[in-house]
């Protein structure tokens, strides 16, 4: 039986990067999609970001969102952990990731997020932001982690995985509407176009392939300043004999 949603995935190195220190999950069978981003100038970026798709496409998510929600927010914190054993088994300051997850029941759509990768929502012809970017002041090329917004300058991440000893993900949780197109991000696509331009490339492309590819190439189409990564989940009716 087909799944109740058509999702792609795409992530590039871009043509500033050496390496690419995104990672993606597009987990079809249990309908779990990530998007994590290794912070750039800090070792293990890679390794970071791919420690959180490896653990949390480990998980299944339940029929109870609220469940699910607190498995995935369990498996950041042993994440987060392990990071924060890692920078010090390597003597660096730091080695996180942000990230963006993406999980749904037959009645509700739940956004997670650390960071600044991004989640968008493309519904009734409009595109809405979901969740809300954790840094402070204006956003800069290179992605640093800065802690608290107190004394903090201006662009950094003031909350990523395995920057701190806490960690705190944030959550939105919204009716699920057959049709709506979910959009997870890392800044290498918004670092390029704006919303205006996401938008419109949502407005052209319904189908998930389609505007993934679109919006990965209208990115490496301009500077490509980072790691270009992308995950569109296009939510499908259920049948009723799905449960």
């Amino acid at each position: 039986m087909s799944p109740p949603y058509v999702s792609a995935g795409r992530t590039e190195t871009g043509h500033v990067r050496r390496h690419n220190e995104d990672a993606i999950l597009v987990a079809d069978v249990p309908g779990l999609w990530v998007v994590a981003d290794g912070l750039g100038g800090h070792a293990a970026g890679d390794v970071a970001s791919a420690l959180i798709v490896e653990r949390l496409g480990a998980l299944r998510p339940s029929t109870d969102i609220t469940a699910t929600m607190d498995a995935i927010e369990d498996e950041l914190l042993r994440i987060n952990h392990r990071l924060r054993t890692m920078a010090r088994e390597r003597r660096v300051d730091v080695v996180a990731s942000t990230v963006v997850v993406l999980v749904h029941t037959r009645d509700l759509v739940a956004v997670g997020w650390v960071g600044d990768s991004r989640g968008y929502v493309f519904q009734e012809d409009r595109l809405h932001q979901v969740t809300q970017d954790h840094v402070h002041g204006e956003r800069s090329d290179e992605t640093q982690f800065g802690g608290g917004h107190a004394g903090a300058p201006a662009g950094v991440l003031t909350r990523a995985v395995g920057a701190e000893e806490r960690l705190f993900v944030d959550w939105s949780v919204r009716a699920r509407r057959p049709g709506a197109c979910f959009l997870l991000c890392s800044d290498g696509i918004n670092k390029e176009l704006s919303d205006a331009e996401i938008e419109l490339l949502c407005r052209r492309h319904a189908d998930p392939r389609a505007l993934i590819d679109a919006l990965v190439e209208s990115a490496l189409d301009r500077a490509g300043r980072d790691n270009v990564s992308a995950v569109a989940v296009r939510l499908e009716p259920f049948k009723e004999t799905q449960r």
